[in-house]
């Protein structure tokens, strides 16, 4: 699906969307998570930026990653319902990614007594007033 920056814009109003970060987003319409790969040292970094911060580069390439990882760390939003599940609270987690970037990020689909660190999880995509989200679940292994 190809989507021209007018139509990325249209379809996100209100989204501070620039030259550093449009591939993120025309990813997320796509249901592709993108995160920036620098060419000339292969640093991962994410939230997307001008420069890579290792090696301060402009040679940056928006790759899709593998959708695979692991809980970092978590963390609860009370008063904001989980996605699926409004008698719990949303869970927060920055998931490892086997790219070597850490990704912040949702998980869904799971009890928040069942979520520990080191969990694997995959990438799931949830609707979020209209918006495809990237979140992560537990992994079926």
């Amino acid at each position: 699906m190809d989507i021209s920056d007018e139509d990325m814009l249209a379809r996100l109003p209100g989204i501070r969307i620039d030259h550093d970060n449009k591939a993120y987003y025309r990813g997320l319409l796509q249901h592709r998570l993108l995160l920036n790969r620098c060419k000339t040292c292969g640093t991962w970094h994410s939230p997307p930026r001008a420069t890579c911060p290792k090696c301060w580069s402009w040679d940056l390439v928006p790759t899709e990653i593998s959708g695979k990882g692991r809980v970092y760390l978590f963390s609860f939003r009370n008063g904001v319902p989980a996605h699926g599940n409004p008698s719990e609270p949303s869970a927060v987690a920055a998931i490892e990614l086997p790219e070597g970037v850490r990704f912040t990020t949702t998980i869904v689909n799971c009890p928040k007594a069942d979520i520990r660190i080191g969990m694997p999880v995959a990438l799931v995509w949830v609707e979020e007033d209209g918006m495809p989200m990237p979140a992560f679940q537990p992994a079926s292994n």
